[in-house]
């Protein structure tokens, strides 16, 4: 009878975590779902941007720096660097955990993909170094 009540007690916590409510935060031009999913589309521009890692929501509202707190162009340099070596990590999955690197990025730095994107790419590329323990490119600040 203790194993039933133990099983049940964990399908309730599953089943109240999986319906957490996640709210939509409407911004100009995109749209993005909080929780551990975000998702970042322009229409115009034909690009989206999904993020899906537990923690990186929670992370990102509570370490990261805050918007506006770097530039538009050093975010955008930083990608740069990080997008790269992601890209390159993706295609040695012999050295590298094909686990953590899934799949490349189609990062173009000719397109400007706005602050908001370049912003969360950034952020989430401190994130998975943090987590992960990876170093893509220099020091990632510990936040």
């Amino acid at each position: 009878m203790k194993k039933w009540n133990f099983f049940f007690i964990l399908f309730i916590i599953a089943l109240i975590s999986c319906t957490g409510s996640k709210s939509l935060v409407q911004h100009p031009n995109t749209n993005i779902t909080q929780g551990d999913t975000i998702r970042i589309a322009n229409d115009s521009l034909e690009y989206e941007v999904i993020i899906i890692d537990s923690g990186f929501n929670s992370w990102l509202t509570s370490r990261a720096f805050p918007r506006n707190y770097h530039t538009q162009a050093y975010l955008e340099n930083k990608n740069l660097f990080y997008v790269n070596e992601w890209n390159n990590r993706v295609l040695q999955p012999q050295r590298y955990s094909p686990r953590l690197y899934e799949m490349t990025i189609n990062y173009d730095p000719h397109i400007n993909y706005g602050y908001e994107v370049n912003y969360l790419i950034y952020n989430y590329m401190i994130f998975f170094q943090n987590t992960y323990k990876q170093k893509l490119y220099g020091n990632a600040p510990l936040r």
